[in-house]
């Protein structure tokens, strides 16, 4: 019941759009050589053009072997603040000066999950666009930047995540804005007075551990008395359930990281899905890590956990396992008209440039054809589980250090610190000079006193690098201890 009364109410919040003459619509600019549109399939390259592959190739490496300067190293030694000028010193990087200046590093800390940012399907699929139609874009979505490149993309993006439409934004952090005020927006959209009474607001239930992007999003709907906020505490169903019994308002809404970046936990997708049941509550997720890694397909975690009929809008990013850059939400057609119509972030910025959702199109389809990566990345999170006995779900692992200086010591591993009252081993080399990139997580990204190293596995790591980062790790893990005695199975130095 609660589901249709959703329905309901953001068909009069559109009905009251129109009303005001601001509905706002999207009209797709042709861009093409040709003198007559074609349909808008006619985009999708045929043949080598979307050329796909079995198994990992030379270049894939190129997206976790990153190098830096050596006066760059020497500075994040010693915790010297770069304003990244000594790059621009530098000569460009060849085979030849390479080795004595820079320093080449294994990356562990991306969220290039399947290693797609150096694939040269997406690479050529960029070029062709940029060839053709240069840079772009002419502005806004809403005014003249949005093409039929940004339709294909969509349309791809519906059907991967099995929803009516899609609505591109410029980023992840956008998209997540871009909806909090617009369902912000139906309560005084509805409202029978200038401000909505108490009853008329909407109740928005948040995860203590949501990104950023979501609270920022609460905080301006909430600034312009929209919304009443409720955050449970994280995972935590008996809370949420709890919190949804005794809101007095009717228009609810639960909002969720879908995988949680700094954590590496699932949100309890099942148990979700059987609250929005009872209760009848619009259920958003940031599916932003899910996204292309879990689900046979790579529909994220809401395939995953089969229950993407559950799910109403869907946010997602296409900067991480995509490889690209770029944000959308998937949902209703409804609901993409109310965004699209009242959420700010999405109106008043850029539309993404041509060549980049030309570039994202080819991931979405050589991500659904090389099945062969998730496959990796999956194998890479049951090795490392196996080896640390660290009881890992996802390819985000966390290393919880404590202290901010605990964290920083912990990056760089240095000869003869002490961290938690355990020895580093005065033989070992620290990750830094190991040739891993590991970087600690502060404030505000992660709460005081659980600073980390955020360690990401990717698809185009090997079984070797994995093993070799565990033995750097060794020095001041006591793997066997940490499944047994630290809660939620993260690792504490």
């Amino acid at each position: 019941m609660g589901t249709r009364l959703w329905d309901y109410w953001v068909e009069e919040a559109l009905v009251k759009l129109e009303s005001l003459k601001v509905l706002r619509s999207l009209r797709p600019i042709y861009l093409s050589k040709e003198p007559q549109p074609r349909n808008e399939n006619s985009l999708e390259l045929e043949g080598d053009d979307y050329e796909a592959f079995d198994e990992m190739q030379p270049w894939d490496r190129f997206s976790v072997e990153v190098s830096i300067s050596d006066s760059t190293f020497q500075e994040w030694l010693l915790e010297i603040p770069s304003s990244g000028d000594e790059i621009a010193c530098t000569d460009r990087i060849t085979n030849h000066n390479v080795e004595g200046r820079y320093k080449k590093l294994l990356l562990f800390s991306g969220n290039d999950y399947l290693g797609l940012s150096s694939h040269p399907t997406i690479g050529k699929a960029a070029a062709k666009a940029a060839l053709e139609h240069g840079m772009g874009p002419r502005g806004s979505a809403l005014i003249c930047g949005y093409t039929n490149y940004h339709r294909l993309l969509e349309s791809c993006l519906a059907n991967l995540k099995k929803k009516e439409d899609c609505l591109l934004c410029p980023t992840g952090f956008a998209a997540n804005m871009a909806v909090m005020v617009a369902l912000g927006n139906i309560s005084s959209l509805l409202a029978s007075a200038e401000e909505p009474l108490k009853k008329e607001k909407i109740a928005i239930f948040s995860d203590a551990l949501n990104h950023a992007s979501i609270i920022d999003g609460i905080r301006l709907a909430e600034r312009q008395q929209n919304v009443e906020v409720h955050v449970y505490r994280h995972c935590d169903m008996s809370h949420l359930s709890s919190l949804l019994s005794n809101c007095a308002l009717k228009k609810k809404v639960v909002v969720t990281d879908s995988l949680f970046s700094m954590d590496g936990d699932f949100a309890p997708m099942v148990e979700l899905a059987n609250l929005r049941k009872r209760h009848g509550f619009l259920l958003v997720i940031d599916d932003a890590h899910g996204t292309f890694i879990c689900g046979k397909n790579g529909g994220g975690v809401a395939e995953e956990f089969n229950c993407e009929r559950d799910v109403d809008i869907c946010v997602g990013t296409l900067s991480k396992a995509a490889g690209c850059h770029g944000g959308f939400i998937a949902c209703s057609k409804k609901l993409k008209k109310l965004i699209q119509s009242r959420g700010r972030s999405f109106i008043f910025s850029t539309a993404s440039p041509v060549p980049v959702a030309a570039a994202a199109h080819a991931a979405v389809i050589v991500a659904k054809k090389e099945v062969w990566r998730r496959k990796a990345i999956w194998k890479r999170v049951r090795e490392f589980q196996a080896l640390t006995g660290i009881p890992i779900t996802s390819p985000i692992i966390s290393l919880v250090v404590g202290s901010e200086e605990k964290a920083l010591r912990a990056s760089r591993l240095e000869k003869g610190a002490r961290v938690s009252g355990i020895n580093w081993n005065p033989h070992h080399e620290h990750l830094l000079k190991s040739g891993f990139h590991v970087t600690a997580i502060r404030p505000p990204t992660v709460p005081p006193n659980s600073c980390r190293l955020r360690v990401t596995l990717s698809a185009t790591h090997t079984t070797d690098d994995v093993k070799e980062l565990i033995a750097a790790l060794s020095c001041c893990i006591n793997f066997q201890d940490v499944g047994s005695h630290c809660s939620n199975g993260y690792a504490r130095l």
